[in-house]
């Protein structure tokens, strides 16, 4: 390896580190402040807190490492250029991929071991993680007496409204669901004013009296006729003493692992096999459901239940004219009520399917995920390195900032889009891969940016294009090349002008209510005297530059404007049929029209704020003080920009006119 190489590895990897160790660290604090109700109250070891806090750490790995490698190659990129080290690399004619080569194949490496790290790592933390979850919430239950919630204590489910005393041990309005292991339901029920725990918080015994109270319980008899009803026992008490016991619930065993069927405990082959296993269960489902629902329709026992009146064997006339009376409402009345039975089945089986496809659509993006995470680290890294190439700027503050921003960004697009997948809005593959495939684009053209020693972003580069596209052509000034009329008046007087006047012809023209032929006329006249054109040019007579360059900004204005006015109508287009195709059961493509509107909608912010621009110049330029702010501008341009730009119009050629006069 060559000394540079080294040092740009070195260099990286100490920023590498730095900020994977301190984004580890602020994460798992979050993990635990955001678990801590778990853990708090449960005399729990230290080493149970460490095993918590080691089988939580995988599942950051996804969040916390793209985010290093955008940051640490912005941060170590923008300090090379910051120090001007970029600048000695490409005297020597070292150029941006050349210094990034050795990073490149680390992220490589890298972004392989994030995906074997994602296929086995990440799915025995999480493996381990849940089922330890579920153990310490069965600890100490005592302790677990929530206001305003059931709470499930041994085989009862206990709700109270307050808790009051040092220890919590009065309570008020208690509300108990006595579990019955023979019965499935709630068949008994007591209810009561106040009640108060009188055993030791650390007792594996949990003696509850209840204080003026109902005793409610339903009996069931195995004759079903004496169930209709409802027969039941009630009573009032004045107090009643629970004892619960709790041995069993405190000697839980922390490192029992009975749960393993969550898609994020497992690896790309069981990923493979079960959701192999369940596109099989939906196919046969749906065989299911669609022979249930033929079933139904009782065709088959048509022909045996009616028989039509014989006619011609070519009937063109209503069917149901082929029976009489009685049967034509046999028939209504059969196909109505198979109709709305039909209609029942359907409705109580969608819910079904919608849960199993989402449970299929999670799998789907869970095997993903696991590539996702290794192209992620490959891509960030030519969104940061470029980047802090462009921005010239390293340490923690603007580095910082940007990487937050973009891996939001990043991170926003993933959420939006797997949430949607999982819903069925589109492919969970897409839901997968689209935030990655956002930020691909963007890696190559900072990249090629940063190659060509160009700006991070310039607006042109996106309008232009777009001005081709439809057609808005550049103005130029047009020119005349007409003189006056050798014997004309007009001509003769301008004869008799010495060389300041018709220069000044020349250059005021317009001031004078002259049109270009007096001009041109004047120029003639001096060419004649021996004053040349390019003398005129040069000593800064032949133009007046000052109308020149408020014909070019209004060009230039009239230019942005006209396309953020079609930019604005299309996206009007795309979004207003996008929101009413959502709004009348058409999602998918109601969503995709949306989108498309709002990325053209942000294309039209950039060409408003650039016609801004645009339009502020110009106003500077003709000494006005009366172009609008900045806010103002992008208030009224937004919603109303196409009575905006007619305004707009109309108020810049009165104001040229009268500049002109």
């Amino acid at each position: 390896m060559k000394i540079l190489d080294r040092y740009i590895l070195i260099t990286f990897l100490r920023t590498f580190f730095s900020v994977f160790i301190i984004f580890m660290f602020i994460f798992v604090l979050q993990g635990v402040w955001l678990y801590i109700a778990e853990l708090a109250g449960k005399d729990l070891d230290v080493s149970v807190t460490a095993k918590f806090i080691l089988y939580y750490m995988p599942k950051l790995i996804p969040l916390v490492v793209p985010l290093t490698i955008l940051l640490s190659s912005i941060m170590v990129f923008g300090n090379f250029a910051e120090n001007y080290e970029f600048a000695a690399m490409k005297s020597t004619g070292i150029s941006l991929q050349r210094a990034m080569r050795s990073l490149s194949v680390f992220i490589v490496g890298l972004g392989i071991a994030c995906f074997f790290f994602a296929n086995n790592v990440i799915p025995w933390g999480e493996y381990n993680f849940y089922n330890l979850r579920r153990n310490i919430a069965k600890v100490k239950p005592a302790l677990a007496i929530a206001e305003g919630q059931f709470n499930e204590i041994g085989d009862i489910n206990i709700k109270v409204e307050k808790k009051t005393g040092d220890r919590g041990q009065f309570l008020e309005s208690v509300v108990i669901h006595d579990k019955n292991t023979s019965k499935n339901g709630n068949y008994k029920v007591i209810v009561s004013e106040k009640g108060e725990l009188k055993s030791s918080i650390n007792s594996n015994v949990l003696q509850l009296e209840l204080i003026n109270g109902n005793y409610y319980e339903e009996i069931v008899n195995k004759d079903r006729q004496k169930n209709v009803n409802r027969p039941h026992a009630k009573s009032y008490f004045d107090s009643y003493i629970i004892n619960v016991d709790l041995e069993i619930l405190n000697n839980e065993d922390l490192d029992e692992k009975n749960y393993k069927g969550r898609h994020s405990m497992l690896n790309i082959d069981q990923l493979t096999y079960t959701i192999d296993s369940l596109e099989d269960r939906r196919k046969e489902d749906h065989k299911v459901l669609s022979k249930t629902l033929f079933n139904r329709t009782t065709y088959n026992a048509l022909n045996s239940n009616f028989e039509p009146i014989k006619k011609d064997t070519l009937y063109t006339g209503e069917i149901l004219d082929l029976f009489d009376t009685s049967k034509k409402v046999q028939i209504l009345n059969l196909a109505s009520n198979s109709a709305s039975s039909t209609n029942q089945i359907i409705d109580s089986n969608k819910k079904n399917f919608e849960s199993k496809a989402i449970w299929l659509n999670k799998h789907i993006i869970a095997l993903h995920d696991k590539f996702v995470l290794a192209f992620a680290c490959i891509i960030l890294f030519f969104v940061g390195a470029p980047l802090g190439a462009l921005i010239r700027k390293g340490g923690i503050g603007l580095p910082m900032v940007i990487a937050i921003v973009l891996f939001l960004t990043y991170h926003f697009f993933g959420i939006f889009a797997k949430n949607s997948a999982e819903k069925g809005t589109f492919s969970p593959i897409i839901g997968s891969w689209l935030s990655t495939a956002v930020m691909l684009p963007l890696s190559v053209y900072l990249t090629s940016r940063a190659t060509n020693d160009k700006g991070a972003f310039e607006i042109e580069t996106i309008l232009n294009p777009l001005k081709k596209l439809f057609r808005i052509k550049s103005k130029a000034l047009e020119e005349s090349n007409l003189e006056l009329e050798k014997n004309s008046e007009a001509f003769k007087t301008l004869q008799e002008y010495d060389n300041d006047k018709l220069i000044n012809v020349i250059k005021n023209y317009r001031d004078f209510d002259y049109t270009v032929e007096y001009k041109n006329s004047a120029i003639s006249i001096l060419s004649l005297r021996g004053v040349t054109k390019q003398e005129l040019k040069l000593a800064g007579n032949l133009t007046d530059q000052n109308y020149i360059e408020t014909i070019r900004l209004k060009n230039e204005y009239e230019e942005d404007s006209k396309l953020a006015l079609i930019l604005y109508v299309i996206a009007l287009i795309f979004m207003i049929p996008g929101r009413i195709l959502e709004n009348n059961k058409f999602p998918t493509e109601g969503n995709v029209l949306f989108i498309i509107g709002i990325v053209i909608f942000v294309i039209f912010i950039m060409a408003l704020i650039k016609s801004f621009a645009r339009h502020s110049d110009l106003y500077k330029h003709l000494g006005e003080n009366k172009s609008m702010n900045a806010v103002l501008f992008l208030l009224l341009g937004l919603p109303l920009y196409f009575v905006f730009y007619f305004i707009q119009k109309i108020q810049i050629t009165k104001l040229l006119k009268s500049n002109t006069k």
